[in-house]
């Protein structure tokens, strides 16, 4: 049969309805460990886990350090990789994060993931994956052609995986990842219609505001990256960042302060609508009771951009300062941090266990745990 022909009932057959499974409220999430955490992981995703960790919304909530997946387009660098997965469990805990709540693993710890994956990808196409519009853009970003790594190329089989093998009912992504988290649920849907209800098929969670969406880089042209080396990292000193700060994009026609000045575009505003509250005005520039009342100052000339960056260097230091002090904690007993993600990846592997378990039932390859096959087959043969 060709490609399209397999597409197109690949496509029928997601439209078929497929059993429903319940499952009690639980989060999965996490990165890939390639640098130290920053600012847009923070507004993005970090401190909104800390509000649902801390909500009692969610019956478990479960926090992956994707080596694995890094891998993926680093497997010439693993040490790359390697010296990251400290660095992120650092971000981690320092900003909230408690392994007293959540689950913090080690992708390539649980090998449960990998056996999942490698079921999966029976039910998903070649051609599916290469509509994903994810994969698409990734592959263009990093340089691929037909050269792309298969590892990199099925990573959203690898993604349903580590959704599924922990029954995660709820999944926070960016727009960007919304294709990634359908091809979850495309392949949940299969594997219930065609060996049983045993996958939770998850719902994903957005988040809230244009920053937490999109958190620009300190060119205010680019989205926060590692690779484009234009953030503010979570464990930079007041130094650093009070640094990257005066040199931060603003409105380059702004060249006066009695200029009129833009706010759309502008970083340092951008970053203000993600951290500044009215309380921050009393205590560092009364002057103006809120973020709006300055803006329109901007917009209308008199106010300059080292005012406002002074302002923005202000509330950054009261939501980092607490943070890096942790942090500094925590570096002064790394054994430990090793040893809370040790007992993590071991909670992580009794509970994907259970799901392959599962799994494989479903697809009938439980053969030593199959007595009643064993008892047919035995009859069988000797009848014969």
């Amino acid at each position: 049969m060709e490609a399209m022909d397999l597409q197109e009932l690949n496509q029928e057959e997601m439209n078929d309805e497929a059993p429903k499974v319940e499952a009690p409220p639980a989060i999965l999430t996490g990165d890939r460990p390639t640098g130290r955490l920053h600012l847009g992981h923070y507004v993005g995703s970090l401190r909104e886990r800390v509000r649902l960790q801390n909500s009692g919304e969610f019956e478990k909530v479960f926090i992956m350090i994707a080596d694995a997946q890094a891998l993926t387009d680093n497997a010439s660098n693993p040490e790359k990789v390697r010296q990251n997965i400290i660095e992120v469990a650092l971000d981690y805990f320092s900003c909230g994060i408690d392994p007293a709540k959540t689950t913090v693993f080690i992708q390539s710890q649980v090998p449960q993931l990998f056996e999942l994956t490698a079921y999966y990808m029976n039910l998903v196409t070649v051609a599916r994956v290469q509509r994903n519009p994810t994969v698409k853009s990734e592959i263009q970003m990093r340089g691929f052609n037909a050269d792309v790594p298969v590892g990199f190329f099925t990573y959203p089989i690898s993604q349903a995986a580590d959704i599924t093998a922990f029954k995660a009912t709820t999944v926070p992504v960016g727009d960007d990842q919304l294709p990634m988290l359908e091809q979850t649920r495309e392949i949940v849907r299969s594997f219930n219609r065609t060996y049983g209800p045993v996958l939770v098929e998850p719902e994903a969670l957005i988040p809230f505001g244009e920053a937490a969406k999109r958190l620009p880089g300190l060119d205010g042209k680019s989205k926060m990256s590692k690779s484009l080396n234009n953030g503010i990292y979570l464990s930079d000193s007041t130094e650093e960042v009070a640094e990257k700060i005066k040199k931060m994009y603003t409105d380059e026609g702004h060249l006066r302060v009695e200029d009129p000045g833009k706010i759309e575009g502008n970083a340092v505003f951008t970053y203000l609508d993600a951290f500044c509250d009215d309380h921050h005005f009393a205590d560092y520039l009364p002057e103006y009771a809120n973020l709006q009342e300055m803006k329109e100052h901007y917009q209308r000339g008199g106010l300059g951009d080292v005012k406002c960056k002074k302002l923005l260097g202000s509330v950054l230091e009261e939501t980092l300062e607490p943070i890096r002090a942790r942090r500094k904690e925590l570096e002064q007993d790394i054994p430990s941090v090793y040893a809370i993600l040790e007992e993590g990846c071991a909670h992580a592997r009794e509970v994907a266990e259970q799901t392959l378990h599962e799994v494989k039932d479903a697809m009938k390859i439980n053969y030593f745990d199959d007595a009643a096959l064993i008892a047919e087959q035995s009859e069988r043969f000797s009848r014969s």
